[in-house]
């Protein structure tokens, strides 16, 4: 980090804290290192360079492929405009949530529709997948350091409903698709950046969504983010479908409760959704048409 020390700031988000705002020539950059996994250097820089253009995204400024967890490797990006979507959305009006949320449907549009031949990680710059191993939700929960309810089981089996009858693909997933990673010009509405793709991989094309909704209540912001998403052969009920995928993540969030609000307020689901015996878990029904 020598280069870049004297002008690193920290930023949020990311993995670890690994994140800083530095100058690199004469253009504000990210610099991301990857001391606790260093073949996501170029892992991260591949899928950046693979959705350039159909994504907003940054650009590559340098990568180093290969360290050690003193001299790590690290990926160079340029910084790009705008202001974060949450703070946005805290006083935007009716008229920009819609026009942010249809933006955000086409994002989404988009990434469901880059296939790949099966789910999993991706574990090096060629994008090799390689099967998550996870079994289904029922093994996937007794490995996890969580005490639900039996309820908890019904909302499984909807799960696994509502997943076998929709589509069966894998598809390119950003795995962290919400406000925080998002990025906002303020004056225009428009969707300037998705950054922090350091949990992406090939799995369903309801994930996303899922984890775009898991805490909304905003009708407005959701209809408008799932009225790009009809034409693409998703099914119907997708904010149900989006719920389902993403329980997955949701369990893995709601086991790590004591760490921060956003981990505390994912076990509050989880464990309303035992209480109710549903998916939704009390959450409103989002999208549905009259």
């Amino acid at each position: 980090m020598s280069d870049f020390a004297a002008s690193a700031v920290p930023l949020t988000g990311g993995y670890g804290g690994q994140t800083f705002a530095v100058s690199a020539g004469d253009e504000d950059a990210v610099i991301k290192f990857y001391a606790r996994d260093p073949e996501r250097a170029a892992v991260d820089a591949a899928l950046l360079e693979l959705v350039r253009g159909l994504l907003p995204v940054p650009r590559v400024l340098d990568l180093k492929r290969d360290g050690s967890y003193d001299d790590p490797p690290y990926l160079l990006t340029e910084r790009l405009p705008g202001i974060n979507l949450q703070v946005f959305l805290e006083t935007a009006t009716a008229d920009q949530r819609q026009r942010v949320g249809t933006q955000l449907g086409e994002l989404l549009a988009r990434l469901s529709g880059m296939p790949f031949l099966r789910a999993g990680m991706f574990r090096d710059g060629e994008l090799s997948v390689e099967p998550f191993g996870l079994g289904d939700l029922t093994e996937y929960l007794a490995g996890l350091d969580l005490e639900l309810g039996d309820g908890f089981a019904a909302v499984i089996d909807e799960a696994e409903d509502l997943l076998a009858g929709g589509a069966d693909r894998a598809c390119l997933v950003h795995s962290d698709f919400n406000p925080k990673n998002l990025l906002v010009d303020p004056g225009t509405a428009r969707i300037t950046g998705l950054i922090d793709w350091e949990f992406s991989h090939a799995g369903s094309p309801y994930a996303d969504l899922g984890n775009l909704l898991r805490f909304s209540e905003d009708p407005v912001l959701a209809a408008a983010v799932l009225e790009p998403l009809r034409g693409m052969g998703l099914g119907d009920r997708l904010v149900e479908r989006g719920r389902a995928a993403d329980l997955w993540a949701l369990l893995d969030l709601a086991q790590r409760a004591a760490e921060n609000e956003v981990a505390a307020a994912a076990h509050r689901l989880v464990s309303r959704m035992a209480d109710t015996g549903t998916l939704a878990g009390g959450r409103p029904p989002l999208g549905v048409v009259h």
